[in-house]
């Protein structure tokens, strides 16, 4: 049996409130002309591994980043629209069945989050069912970091649950760790592959 199963959080046990995703609508209204993957990972590396005063400073870290200068009226909306997903956002309709049926394993919760967003967490009593709970904002690093720090305690013997290729399963692949990727929406080739946490009883 996995020593312990390790899972992401957005987008896989917690879905978005809003549509598109809040950190693609920054790089669009922040007008950001960068390949989206890289955006992501210089974006979260500013947004989520440091504690900000408030929303507004935060995302003027990441106007400075980028090297662009909107007027104030633009990190208003920003600001909104941040709060918004965070009070809209929800379980998947399974996430908790599922986690209370895998409690014969050591659960670990790793998460890119904003210092502002861990609200989420404690609004769906999350650590009830995580032994451990990783947090960038808190951690200084993002998750390809912590995935790595987590597979050294256990000896490779963990499996990385996550919806995103780039910042789950390739992290996962360079640390020699078994991985599944949940794809709800089917848009994704990935050989460990799920469409929803329901699938993962007989992957694991």
């Amino acid at each position: 049996m996995v020593h312990a199963i390790i899972f992401d959080l957005q987008g896989t046990l917690i879905e978005n409130g809003i549509h598109p995703s809040p950190i693609k609508q920054v790089k669009n209204i922040l007008r950001i002309n960068e390949d989206f993957h890289e955006y992501v990972v210089r974006f979260e590396k500013i947004f989520m591994t440091r504690k900000h005063e408030n929303l507004t400073e935060a995302f003027k870290a990441v106007a400075k980043e980028f090297g662009v200068n909107p007027p104030e009226f633009v990190y208003e909306k920003l600001v909104g629209l941040w709060n918004k997903n965070k009070l809209l956002s929800t379980l998947f309709q399974e996430t908790l069945d599922v986690l209370d049926s895998l409690k014969s394993h050591k659960l670990i919760l790793v998460a890119n989050i904003d210092c502002f967003s861990k609200e989420v967490i404690e609004k769906f009593n999350l650590e009830e069912y995580f032994e451990k709970i990783y947090l960038s904002f808190e951690q200084g690093k993002l998750k390809n970091e912590i995935y790595n720090d987590i597979a050294s305690e256990f000896d490779n013997d963990i499996v990385i649950v996550g919806d995103s290729i780039e910042s789950d399963m390739k992290p996962a692949e360079l640390i020699g760790v078994k991985s599944i990727l949940v794809d709800r929406n089917s848009r994704m080739e990935y050989p460990n592959k799920v469409s929803d946490l329901y699938g993962l009883k007989e992957l694991i």
